[in-house]
């Protein structure tokens, strides 16, 4: 029997390239996007249907029971994720409430399995190397609120007898990034020929193509795994590593200026996934 996949977020930074993947599958996926935003999808074969709303996290009981309806599982990559706003904005509580909302809807839907999309930064970043066995410490808005979702779906849809996945985003890069974020603003200073201004770059972090990641979280999502999974490389990279590297296929590494931005003294000088098949 033909199973259907509902995804919210599907015009997202992450969310058009697990659409792309699931479509690879043949999977038939019913969408939900924000007003404004169905222009931007890609029409695969196996779209079901495309549903518009002004905002997932305001809508009602009734409208989340009804787009829940004859799916078999759902991929909750809807989140407020503007750069250099969300990690404290008031909209993460938002984003919160209405993930529970439309969990509850799931349940009374009869949904199978309900897979998340939560940030490494719910962990304690001072660990350095991250595993799934590792505390939770969230320090912002955003942080805490995934990890408050993480928290109560664990508990109430395994007690309603929903399958939960929860994957923890680190660093992700790539195709239909924002402008405003580390390596688009490299790509963009360089293929100019101008100065790229950076800071010290010794911080450690686990970057992660996000069509890799959008592989990932369709893979999970077919698959039979429960709990919280890190998708990342785990592969350790400095900053001025990235840097370099991208400055070498323009042949430009005389634009880089390390230490013309001061570090920020707050920020976790080591994040690394640690994949479950490397524990």
């Amino acid at each position: 029997m033909t199973t259907t996949v509902l995804l919210t977020g599907a015009t997202g930074f992450a969310g058009r390239q697990i659409l792309k993947a699931l479509a690879a599958q043949s999977v038939k996926v019913r969408l939900v996007v924000r007003e404004g935003k169905p222009s931007k999808i890609e029409q695969p074969d196996q779209i079901e249907s495309v549903l518009v709303t002004p905002d997932i996290f305001f809508e009602t009981s009734g409208w989340l029971n009804e787009i829940c309806n004859g799916v078999d599982t759902v991929i909750h990559a809807a989140w407020y994720a503007e750069p250099g706003k969300y990690l404290r904005s008031p909209k993460n509580l938002d984003c919160l409430s209405g993930t529970l909302a439309l969990a509850k809807a799931c349940v009374q839907a009869g949904v199978r399995r309900f897979v998340g999309i939560g940030t490494c930064f719910e962990y304690d970043l001072s660990i350095g190397y991250l595993s799934v066995d590792t505390p939770l410490k969230p320090t912002t808005p955003y942080a805490a609120s995934k990890a408050a979702a993480f928290l109560a779906l664990s508990q109430y849809l395994a007690a309603a007898g929903v399958e939960f996945v929860w994957c923890r985003l680190f660093y992700l890069y790539g195709v239909g990034e924002d402008e405003r974020r580390l390596v688009p603003y490299l790509r963009n200073r360089l293929s100019q020929g101008e100065i790229a201004e950076l800071t010290s770059g010794t911080q450690v972090r686990d970057f992660l193509d996000v069509r890799e990641a959008g592989r990932l979280i369709a893979e999970i999502a077919q698959g039979k795994q429960q709990g919280p999974v890190n998708v990342c490389s785990g592969q350790p990279i400095t900053i001025r590593q990235l840097a370099e590297q991208i400055a070498d296929e323009y042949g430009r590494r005389d634009l880089l200026r390390f230490g013309a931005r001061p570090d920020n003294l707050v920020d976790p000088p080591c994040v690394v996934g640690i994949k479950a098949d490397s524990k």
